[in-house]
C-alpha cells in the first residue's frame, strides 16, 4: 500500500474516534474492559475505493421510493444524489488538499480550514451511509434479541427510549442529528444530539441508529413538521440492520 492510501485511510480513522463520523468503534465489551478498534461499517458501505484511494457515493439498498409514505421519493433522490453526493466530493476534495500540503505543494496556512473540511464533509458521508442503512422498507416495529434487552437495560424499556430518542429528534436546534449510540466505559446504550455533522458529538461513542433532522430531510412533505417526520421515520427503521452493526462491535 503506498503512503497516499496509508494517509487517506489513517485520516479517517482518527476522524472516526474523535467525532463520531468515520466508523472506527470500541468494541462492545463489559463495563471496564478493555476497549479496541474496530470498523462498523465496511469498505463496500462507505464507498471507499482502495485503488484510487477515494470515497464514492454508496448506492441506495433500495428504490428512492421504496420508503414511502414515511420519506417521499423526491427528498430521497435530492437528499441521497445531491446532499450526500456533495458530502462524498468535499471529503475527497478535503483530503487531496491535506494530501498537498504534506508533499510541499499546498499552503499549510489552510491546513486548520482543511481539517475542518474533513471533519464536517467526512461526519457527513458517513452520518447518511449509516442513515440509509438503518432505514428499509415494511420495516419498523421493535428490536429483538441482545438489542432489545441492551436497550430495555439502559433506558427501562424500548417505550421509555423511543419517546427519549423522539424528543432528542424534535429538539435539535437548527440543523442535526438524534443518535442511538453505544458507549464502551459504561457499556451503555445513550441518545445524543448532533448539530450540523459532527459537533456536539461524544467522543468514542459508536454511532447505531441516526435520524437526520436538517430541514432538506424532510422539508418538502412536512415542511415545518418535524415532529410528524420523527413519528413517521420509526415506521422504515431497520431493527434487523441496526442489530447487525450491534453485533460488530460486540466483537
Amino acid at each position: 500500500m503506498t503512503d497516499h492510501a496509508i494517509s487517506r485511510r489513517t485520516a479517517l480513522t482518527s476522524l472516526a474516534v474523535g467525532s463520531m463520523g468515520l466508523a472506527a468503534c470500541a468494541s462492545a465489551r463489559p463495563a471496564g474492559a478493555a476497549a479496541s478498534l474496530a470498523p462498523l461499517l465496511t469498505a463496500g458501505e462507505l464507498g471507499y475505493d482502495t485503488e484510487s484511494n477515494t470515497y464514492a457515493l454508496p448506492d441506495l439498498p433500495y428504490a428512492y421510493n421504496a420508503l414511502e409514505p414515511a420519506i417521499d421519493e423526491q427528498t430521497m433522490t435530492i437528499h441521497h444524489s445531491k446532499h450526500h453526493a456533495g458530502y462524498v466530493r468535499g471529503l475527497n476534495r478535503a483530503l487531496g488538499k491535506l494530501s498537498e500540503i504534506r508533499d510541499g505543494s499546498g499552503d499549510a496556512g489552510l491546513i486548520k480550514h482543511w481539517s475542518r473540511e474533513v471533519s464536517f464533509h467526512g461526519s457527513g458521508h458517513v452520518n447518511h451511509a449509516l442513515f440509509w442503512l438503518t432505514m428499509a422498507p415494511d420495516a419498523g416495529g421493535a428490536p429483538d434479541g441482545l438489542l432489545k434487552t441492551h436497550i430495555d437495560r439502559s433506558f427501562g424499556s424500548f417505550r421509555k427510549f423511543r419517546a427519549h430518542f423522539s424528543a432528542a429528534a424534535r429538539a435539535v436546534e437548527g440543523s442535526g442529528w438524534a443518535w442511538l449510540v453505544y458507549e464502551a466505559v459504561s457499556g451503555n446504550l445513550l441518545v445524543i444530539q448532533g448539530e450540523k455533522q459532527q459537533d456536539m458529538m461524544m467522543t468514542g461513542a459508536v454511532p447505531l441508529l441516526g435520524i437526520d433532522v436538517w430541514e432538506h430531510a424532510y422539508y418538502l412533505r412536512y415542511q415545518n413538521r418535524r415532529a410528524d417526520y420523527v413519528e413517521a421515520w420509526w415506521d422504515v427503521v431497520n431493527w434487523p440492520k441496526v442489530a447487525e452493526l450491534y453485533a460488530r462491535i460486540l466483537g
